[in-house]
């Protein structure tokens, strides 16, 4: 069976889509990535605000390596997507009003996911058909 350039281009775009994400949400246990220094005031009130809450790192850490090793295997993929897509949602909003610095990467993780929604768009039928 011959797999196509545009298959072969997905696997590799989603398999460094998980890497990223399985990174982010281990991070968030290890704490091995430094905070950028010059993070901008409202940014870091968030990062406090979050922290203060205290369980809610921990879920989106989970999620993201969940995810990130769902969106890695071919067949579960689609799967892998819903469930970062609101970690997705949250990292757009936050370079919207917190700081765009990190606008760009986030348009280019978007467009990602959102290539990999479309393309298992038949699997996602069943859960809004009747």
């Amino acid at each position: 069976m011959k797999t196509s350039i545009k298959t072969k281009i997905l696997f590799v775009l989603s398999f460094l889509f998980g890497l990223m994400f399985i990174n982010a949400g281990l991070n968030k246990f290890f704490n091995y990535m430094p905070m950028p220094k010059n993070l901008p005031e409202k940014m870091m009130k968030a990062m406090g605000a979050f922290m203060e809450i205290g369980w809610i790192l921990p879920l989106v850490g989970i999620a993201e390596i969940i995810g990130g090793f769902l969106i890695i295997i071919p067949r579960t993929r689609a799967l892998g997507a819903l469930i970062i897509f609101p970690i997705m949602v949250g990292i757009f909003l936050t370079n919207i009003y917190q700081d765009s610095s990190g606008l760009p990467i986030a348009i280019i993780l978007g467009a990602i996911l959102v290539w990999i929604m479309i393309e298992n768009r038949k699997k996602y039928l069943p859960l809004i058909s009747r």
